[in-house]
């Protein structure tokens, strides 16, 4: 693997940086995700603003994290609470950020794997609160994940390919029995396109995993939001940020997994 930056910099100093840079785009993903799902927004025009008074923020209100804390969660000119959303994104970004370097280092792998979290963080939110998962991000994502796998080190394009199409393959195939059984959609056309997209980005190795942990965290959840709604079978919970984190823990601790897929394999037979 290939650095981008070679002993130019000690390494606390490119963390530090690293959790900078994430930050600031961690603030642009919090634009992204109030913007993207209305088609009358662009998410480049006009500057950051509030969205309660409109006021243009001054480059001092839009420090990541530190402006929040600054103006203790509140807009400076119409006094409105600032949502906690802005600080987290940029929090996790830059937490993101900082693990892609301590995990790939500065290269070429860490870069493929920043635009691949910032998808997901995307995503996540997005999904919660509209529940849909945005053609715009899942759709270019297939077709990085699988440029990405032609010069990265960490995946063969053969994975990647392979990964796109068990990735959308096994969820289709799901939504169609579970539709041709209950006669109604149970898994939006997003979900099938993400998966795609995570299987692009980490090979098809990924996919059990993936599919096995957002499943079981989703029923948890599942279950608790039938309790609390009181709608039974007809509660509705966005599926896609059970996927995407569920991603996320494979690309950190995808080692760990292996040791125990070999742990089980060994002891159930």
């Amino acid at each position: 693997m290939e650095p981008l930056v070679s002993g130019l910099l000690p390494f606390p100093l490119v963390l530090i940086f690293a959790l900078l840079f994430g930050a600031i785009v961690g603030s642009f993903l919090n634009v992204v995700i109030l913007r993207l799902p209305s088609e009358d927004e662009s998410i480049v025009y006009p500057a950051s603003h509030c969205p309660q008074c409109q006021h243009e923020l001054s480059w001092y209100e839009n420090i990541p994290v530190i402006s929040y804390l600054m103006l203790r969660g509140r807009c400076k000119h119409c006094r409105e609470k600032i949502s906690l959303q802005y600080p987290v994104i940029e929090l996790c970004m830059a937490l993101l950020s900082a693990a892609l370097v301590q995990r790939f280092g500065l290269s070429w792998t860490m870069v493929g794997y920043f635009l691949f979290c910032a998808a997901l963080l995307i995503i996540i939110w997005i999904d919660v609160y509209h529940q849909i998962i945005p053609d715009v991000i899942s759709l270019p994502g297939i077709v990085l994940g699988f440029l990405f796998a032609l010069v990265s080190p960490a995946l063969n394009w053969q994975d990647s390919l392979i990964g796109i199409f068990l990735g959308g393959g096994v969820l289709y195939i799901i939504a169609l029995f579970y539709y041709l059984w209950k006669k109604q959609e149970g898994m939006g056309g997003g979900d099938i396109k993400l998966l795609a997209m995570i299987g692009a980005f980490l090979g098809w190795q990924s996919l059990p995993f993936v599919i096995f942990a957002s499943s079981l965290t989703g029923s948890l959840i599942g279950i608790f939001a039938m309790i609390q709604q009181g709608k039974g079978g007809k509660s509705r919970i966005p599926f896609g940020p059970f996927l995407s984190l569920a991603a996320l823990a494979y690309l950190f601790f995808s080692e760990q997994v292996t040791m125990l897929y070999q742990w089980y394999l060994h002891r159930a037979f």
